[in-house]
């Protein structure tokens, strides 16, 4: 069965749904489409079922992008306080949990109960199991060949999002679009995602396994303080989520386990007035027992601290101010949450995110190469996108 849409949008995550809500309360006849049974489930299963839907930080500098300067305009026009109007005037409540990250007091589903109730209020047309076969363009717009038929639009809009977490959907839909449509597409990664390790490191991790600490993790001129989580397979927790966006296969990443503490002046004032007193008891004030053991161990520093020189000592602090790792590689896309990259901004609209080469064709959300800091960012970034959009299809 064929029919005409005035916009059709493929993808009904977060960016999706919030382009749809925008061009149907314009007046547009809109058909949103998603390839999966369930939608909107990197909604359902973020901040842990509660959904970090915002944070009120969210401004540019806390985007990477080979572009850092394409994210303005959308951020500008639809900001973490507009999202949060959204949500009060839907009576869902909600709190800051820290750094300006928003959490829903009950359910993410409210979240996404919101985005479908205001989706039907706007005459939005919503199918799920729908793929896409092929899409050409036509003069004035695009036919969308799926398993539902043949349908023609004014304006197309691609909301697929990027690679992260494949059993949810994610697929390279997008950028396959995108290149078919001669759009450059800048090369995926993983982002947001646990780093993994080998040989003896791998082997002190697996022993630390379980164990955090807040520790400061440097990568070039990034720097994030927060909480980090020895696993299985390496190193996880925010610090290091929040580095691995940027981090580079081959480079070195420098960790200060006990941030705001001088390690080595500490160890020899105490050496002064406490010199019987154990390494091992000294480190387990500053660290957590497990690991403040392992350090020792792994610089074969044992005894009272009177005992040893200050060059073993100076080699102990260094093993915890600065503490330098190479990580083998991530753990991949299955545990990323989101995907570095995508549709180079250079071929978009900053304004309206509508192709520049391609009118009527826009790139929202995940798939486009803007990627937020964990908290929050990469939410606000699909309503901003997704809204801007909606202006205008």
């Amino acid at each position: 069965m064929s029919q005409t849409y005035d916009v059709i949008i493929i993808g009904a995550g977060a960016a999706g749904l919030m382009c749809a809500i925008e061009a149907g309360k314009r007046g547009r006849r809109v058909w949103l489409i998603d390839h999966m049974a369930k939608i909107a489930e990197k909604i359902r299963i973020s901040g842990g079922g509660r959904c970090n839907f915002t944070n009120l930080h969210a401004q540019p500098q806390y985007y990477l992008s080979q572009n850092p300067h394409f994210c303005k305009s959308a951020l500008k026009q639809y900001t973490p306080q507009d999202f949060i109007a959204r949500v009060r005037h839907h009576g869902i409540a909600f709190h800051e949990k820290k750094l300006g990250q928003l959490f829903c007091d009950g359910s993410s589903k409210q979240i996404i109960d919101m985005l479908l109730t205001e989706a039907r209020e706007a005459g939005v047309k919503l199918e799920t199991a729908t793929r896409v076969h092929e899409i050409t363009a036509i003069a004035g717009g695009y036919q969308v060949k799926t398993n539902q038929g043949e349908q023609t639009c004014r304006s197309l809009v691609i909301a697929t999002g990027g690679l992260s977490i494949p059993k949810i959907g994610a697929t390279n839909f997008g950028y396959e679009t995108a290149k078919k449509f001669g759009l450059n597409v800048i090369r995926p990664r993983a982002g947001l995602v646990p780093l993994t390790f080998g040989g003896t490191l791998l082997e002190r991790c697996k022993a630390l396994s379980g164990l955090s600490v807040e520790a400061e993790v440097r990568y070039g001129k990034q720097v994030f303080a927060e909480g980090l989580l020895f696993t299985h397979r390496g190193l996880s927790g925010p610090s290091i989520l929040q580095i691995s966006s940027y981090w580079q296969e081959g480079g070195a990443l420098i960790i200060d386990l006990a941030p705001g503490i001088d390690v080595f002046m500490h160890c020899k004032e105490k050496k002064r007035s406490q010199p019987k007193q154990h390494v091992n008891n000294r480190l387990t004030e500053i660290l957590p027992k497990r690991l403040a053991l392992s350090i020792c161990d792994d610089q074969a520093c044992d005894g009272p601290l009177g005992s040893l020189s200050d060059q073993k000592l100076a080699n102990l602090a260094r093993a915890i101010n600065e503490w330098q790792v190479w990580p083998t590689g991530t753990e991949g896309y299955r545990t990323a949450e989101v995907t570095v990259g995508g549709v180079d901004t250079r071929a978009l609209s900053s304004q309206t995110m509508e192709a520049k080469q391609c009118p009527g064709l826009f790139f929202i959300g995940e798939v486009v190469d803007v990627t937020g800091h964990l908290g929050g960012f990469n939410f606000q970034w699909a309503w901003s996108s997704g809204h801007v959009a909606g202006q205008v299809v």
